[in-house]
């Protein structure tokens, strides 16, 4: 019975003892989600009101967040009594053997500082890399976020991503487009030049400066290819295009110019079935 007493009596000493460093570690934890949310919210305002650069603002959150959050776990076991010079030693052996294990990880983080130094890319620009094309999201530690055409998010691997190409169609204002037409041998040359400069002009958002081109790309066996070369800025490169297309395709019809329809040249050979018979 004594012993059962002492057992007791240690128990409630060891607790009485052990409540304020428990009591002082739950209120660290409050108090440090609490300035690491406050944080992520100044940030994030930052970012909205666009007065400094948003990939860079964006990754430096995402550092200090986790560094704010390992400093949390610090503070907690140290309010909890937990020796932290071994606990610093252990990690470090820890560290040394998951770095080893996680050496693709860290070549991530690195091309994420890379990425961030050299800016090859930027949230909001339009990239291809990887095999994959969408506009940037977000650059975090690890990855990068893209999102493709058709609304799908992609995460692509910051170390291949910096080692890797990297094809930037946001990075210059201006962009030219390169478009291939065919027509028949037969066609009227200046005709077709006259019209394809029609419509250029015709759409003001194609620039006149660089000047539009129109030059004869190649002559094949079956039609006569033209290469029509016009800037027009990043943003309406699409459906310039597009509605440039339209147009000449319009244009060809009313002038009667067509485009040649591929040939195929078939031999059939027919022998005599009783000639053969009797060879």
């Amino acid at each position: 019975m004594e012993t059962l007493n002492q057992y007791f009596q240690k128990a409630v000493h060891t607790t009485t003892a052990f409540l304020p460093h428990l009591l002082s570690a739950i209120i660290t934890l409050v108090v440090g989600f609490i300035i690491i949310r406050l944080f992520r919210k100044f940030m994030m305002r930052l970012i909205e009101k666009k007065r400094f650069d948003a990939t860079l603002l964006k990754f430096v959150m995402d550092v200090a967040v986790w560094t704010m959050r390992a400093l949390l776990f610090v503070s907690i076991i140290t309010k909890l009594g937990v020796e932290t010079s071994a606990f610093v030693a252990a990690i470090g052996a820890a560290g040394l053997a998951i770095g080893l294990s996680l050496q693709g990880s860290l070549s991530n983080f690195a091309g994420g500082l890379l990425i961030i130094l050299f800016k090859p890319l930027r949230v909001g620009d339009y990239v291809e890399a990887q095999g994959e094309a969408g506009t940037v999201a977000a650059i975090f530690i690890f990855s990068t976020k893209i999102i493709t055409g058709n609304n799908q998010s992609i995460y692509l691997p910051n170390g291949a991503l910096s080692n890797g190409i990297i094809r930037n169609f946001s990075k210059e204002k201006l962009r030219r487009a390169e478009i291939t037409l065919s027509v028949n041998h037969d066609s009227d040359i200046s005709l077709v030049k006259a019209l394809l400069f029609n419509v250029i002009r015709s759409d003001k958002r194609i620039l006149q400066l660089p000047e539009p081109a129109v030059m004869i790309k190649d002559i094949t066996a079956d039609a006569l290819l033209l290469s029509v070369l016009m800037w027009t800025t990043n943003e309406d490169y699409g459906w310039v295009v597009s509605d440039f297309l339209e147009n000449i395709k319009k244009s060809f019809k009313e002038q009667g110019i067509s485009n040649p329809a591929p040939k195929r040249e078939i031999i059939i050979e027919i022998k005599n079935y009783r000639d053969t018979k009797e060879k």
